[in-house]
């Protein structure tokens, strides 16, 4: 399993939010997002830590190299729970790529159109769109199914195997 995680910008009205989100490379699901007036650390390991809460953790986590991924908190989350960091090579955003084209649908389907003013209008909106994109929005890329359909499929057959295995030993 494999993880990727990356920050965007989102315009306001007045301003700018970011936002930082963590998808999963195989199924497309984002597992964990926040969105924030600030651009730091917190932000970054405040999405891991909840993505780590809810789901089994990935064999690899891929980000850019920008400070807020190569901090010493974030990196000792990871090390901790025994991840392998990946970091794509400076000017190399292709290596991210499932998390930028991501942004590329999140902002052409929702955040253009709807010109968001205040954070707290971004984050309401942002907020149901992830859950269309996780649970309604067919992808092509994985046979027209959603994100859900294909992750907890994967889920449900690890399951499966790790039952099977358990009763071919006893």
């Amino acid at each position: 399993m494999q993880w990727s995680s990356d920050i965007t910008y989102i315009k306001l009205e007045k301003g700018f939010a970011y936002l930082a989100a963590i998808i999963d490379w195989h199924t497309k699901k984002i597992l964990a997002w926040k969105l924030s007036n600030t651009m730091d650390t917190s932000l970054t390991t405040s999405v891991l830590n909840e993505a780590l809460t809810l789901y089994p953790k990935p064999e690899i986590f891929n980000t850019d190299q920008g400070s807020q991924y190569t901090a010493k908190e974030h990196i000792e989350i990871l090390t901790n729970n025994g991840i392998s960091i990946s970091m794509d090579a400076k000017g190399r955003s292709i290596d991210n790529i499932v998390i930028e084209r991501f942004w590329r649908t999140l902002k052409y389907e929702d955040v253009y159109p709807s010109s968001y003013e205040t954070i707290k209008e971004a984050r309401t909106g942002i907020d149901a769109y992830i859950k269309i994109y996780n649970s309604e929005r067919l992808h092509s890329s994985l046979d027209y199914l959603t994100p859900d359909e294909v992750y907890y499929r994967q889920a449900n057959n690890k399951c499966y195997d790790a039952r099977k295995l358990l009763l071919e030993v006893a």
